[in-house]
This record gives C-alpha cells, structure tokens and sequence, in this order.
C-alpha cells in the first residue's frame, strides 16, 4: 500500500485581512478567509460564478508572514494540509470543521490599495 500524503494546493484570494490571536506561551495564529470561484453553464446556458471558501490558518512565524504579506483582495497560492476538529454547538448537536493548516504561501497578485 502507498503512504498518501494529507496535502492540499489552492490558488484564490483572500477574502478579509489576517486575524491574529497572540496566546500566552508565545504561540500565535492568523485566520484568512480564501476565496474561489468556480464558473459552470446552467441548464439556460447562462454563466454562473459559484464562489467557494476555505478557512486558512497560519501558526507563529507563518502567522507574522500572513500578517505582513496578505490583504483582502489579494491572490494567493497555497500548499497545506486539512485539519478537521468537531465541536457541540449551543444546541447540543455535534458539528464539524476543516482547516487548512498553511505550510507555503505565495503571493500571487498584491490587493489594490
């Protein structure tokens, strides 16, 4: 049997700034919203822009990066992996999250100013 790695290549932009949370052990991360959009012909033959989101999370130096390098609008290039937590919400029903944990980024397209 192979060794498959858990890897995941993405090219977007992003959808907010980073949002960086500092943590008390000198740990840090950084959220960013990726954006893609998929384009397809309805029934009607029309066009039709499907956009899909990713949740990217960048850790300590990573996080410095995004912080430094990534503003909404940008295009960026990524290489991670996928993290899925599970978590109870409010109502007491079992729910579901997927991350990408960024281990590269480039950027590909600098956000207008």
């Amino acid at each position: 049997m192979k060794n498959f790695k858990n890897s995941v290549y993405l090219t977007g932009h992003a959808g907010t700034d980073p949002i960086v949370v500092n943590f008390s052990d000198e740990k840090k991360v950084a959220r960013v919203s990726l954006a893609i959009n998929d384009f397809y012909k309805n029934a009607a033959g029309e066009a039709v822009c499907q956009t899909q989101w990713f949740n990217l999370v960048f850790w300590n130096r990573k996080a410095d990066l995004a912080l430094q390098l990534i503003k909404k609008g940008a295009g960026l290039s990524i290489e991670g992996s996928l993290n899925t937590q599970s978590y109870t919400d409010k109502k007491g029903e079992q729910r579901f999250t997927t991350e990408i944990f960024v281990n590269h980024l480039e950027i590909v397209e600098r956000a207008e100013a």
